[in-house]
């Protein structure tokens, strides 16, 4: 299997038309359209984006895993039990699950599954104290501190002890296997035939082919070089619905001006909350999204209803004269250069982009864009922090709004903003062992209140995600709170 560079995030399915590929091939293939490549083929490695968990969700299972409804259901375990108020985890496994070499799955692998997320401090898995099986069916998760909510981080990806090289040889439990991986061209998955989840997978063959950008997606549907894709903002206009399906829900990220807090001067809270207020949110998702989106000023996706913070749906309505006021309070009355960085390979972010850069005009800050492709916007801006502001969407590994919100800590390794906070880190950090759920909720809302308040960065919107499907060729496209594509539910009308 080919080693893969690092690289981060999204995107959808299809089928040719009549007498189409699947006819030909005798099987039941689809071609999906990506615009990114995965950053790594390793459930465990902490450092993978958003399109490569999508694509992984289907290669790994966990101990349960995220059904479509937001629930959580048994997956290499047959059930659980919670026990000691959130303290003790006790797991069976399920009997007959195999790996996608043929090996049975036993606790032991299970067991290294865990203590390796430990060692990578892995979101969440700081928190485990002891990982014990005291027999051939049973896995015992003891916790630091009670925590009720730390059965979504079980949705990791269970790979067989002793794998230490799983960036070239993934073995998962999953619906399906890693066939093939071509940087910058595709990656092939077929049906894992010993999937514990009678019927399923519906496909025998995906195949994800990675395009340059998002117009290169729009222009590969058209043709019938892919057969399906996820479209967003404008580009879902161009397509024609007497040929296509188009199934729409939210994306399940936060799309955002980011601001870097460290470098001047939006080190200065002033001139961020200048930023938030000269930026008018509501003509972005008309202007870039043909209207088509969530307008939310929350780290915390909408689709999390119970823990978003709803007093934040616009925290800082549209006012140039008081950005402009903060500007001069600030020592900017002539306003500044900005430089936004945008990854060039996703045109929502492009035209977001360009619709800021004129907001920003009228208030005195002269904005510039910097395009740069995927792989430098990963090793500069996320990875390396060397810029001032870029346009990206944030999504979470799993629906904990924990996901979401640890970016922010001081000490986060994904705080790529460099948000610092003493206040934030003890709500954050409180939050982590309350058992109440009423306090915990309101904690994760005052979270949410000290990263506005403080004007961390510009969050713009929840985009309204849009997947196109050739006319009446497929069923069982479900959308999950989270950035996930199921190609095991897809079915095709033949």
């Amino acid at each position: 299997m080919k080693k893969l560079a690092l690289v981060l995030l999204v995107l959808v399915p299809c089928f040719l038309f009549a007498g189409g590929r699947a006819a030909r091939s005798g099987n039941l293939e689809l071609r999906y359209g990506f615009t990114s490549e995965p950053a790594t083929l390793d459930p465990l490695d902490p450092s993978n984006t958003a399109d490569g968990r999508s694509i992984l969700f289907n290669v790994f299972e966990g101990l349960v895993r995220l059904e479509s409804d937001g629930d959580l259901s048994p997956a290499a375990a047959s059930g659980y039990t919670m026990e000691q108020g959130g303290l003790v985890y006790r797991f069976t496994l399920r009997q007959g699950l195999k790996f996608h070499d043929g090996t049975p799955v036993t606790v032991e692998d299970i067991k290294f599954t865990l203590d390796q997320a430990v060692a990578a401090q892995y979101q969440g898995f700081i928190q485990i104290a002891t990982v014990e099986t005291p027999d051939a069916a049973t896995i015992v998760i003891t916790l630091k501190a009670p925590d009720v909510e730390f059965l979504p981080y079980l949705t990791i990806g269970v790979v067989p002890a002793g794998n230490t090289d799983r960036e070239n040889n993934p073995i998962g439990t999953g619906p399906f296997i890693i066939e093939s991986y071509t940087t910058q061209q595709n990656l092939v998955l077929k049906k894992n035939p010993n999937y514990w989840k009678p019927g399923f997978p519906k496909l025998d063959k995906v195949t994800v082919v990675f395009l340059a950008d998002s117009e290169a997606v729009l222009l590969s549907l058209r043709g019938g070089n892919i057969d399906a894709a996820e479209v967003t903002g404008s580009l879902v206009d161009q397509l024609d619905g007497a040929d296509f399906d188009i199934f729409s829900g939210y994306s399940n990220s936060v799309q955002l001006l980011a601001l870097n807090n460290d470098v001047k001067p939006l080190d200065d809270i002033r001139v961020r909350q200048a930023l938030n207020y000269a930026v008018d949110r509501q003509t972005v998702i008309d202007t870039a999204f043909s209207g088509r989106g969530e307008l939310s000023g929350s780290p915390l996706i909408p689709g999390l209803a119970k823990y978003y913070n709803r007093a934040l749906v616009n925290p800082y309505p549209h006012n140039p004269e008081r950005a402009r006021a903060l500007l001069r309070e600030a020592g900017y009355a002539e306003g500044f250069p900005l430089e936004i960085s945008v990854p060039s390979n996703y045109t929502m972010h492009v035209d977001t982009a360009q619709v800021i850069v004129n907001q920003l005009a009228a208030v005195g800050v002269r904005a510039s864009i910097r395009l740069v492709d995927w792989a430098t916007w990963l090793t500069d801006v996320y990875r390396g922090r060397s810029y001032q502001a870029t346009i990206i969407s944030l999504d979470a590994a799993n629906s904990s709004p924990r996901m979401f919100l640890s970016r922010y800590l001081s000490t986060g390794g994904s705080n790529f903003v460099n948000f610092k906070n003493p206040a934030y880190d003890r709500v954050y950090q409180a939050s982590l062992t309350e058992t109440n759920e009423a306090k915990r909720i309101a904690l994760y809302r005052e979270a949410q209140q000290i990263i506005s308040d403080n004007a961390a960065s510009v969050y713009i919107q929840d985009i309204y995600s849009f997947r196109a499907f050739p006319k009446g060729r497929y069923t069982g496209i479900l959308s999950y709170p989270l950035y996930v594509t199921d190609f095991a539910s897809i079915t095709p009308s033949l």
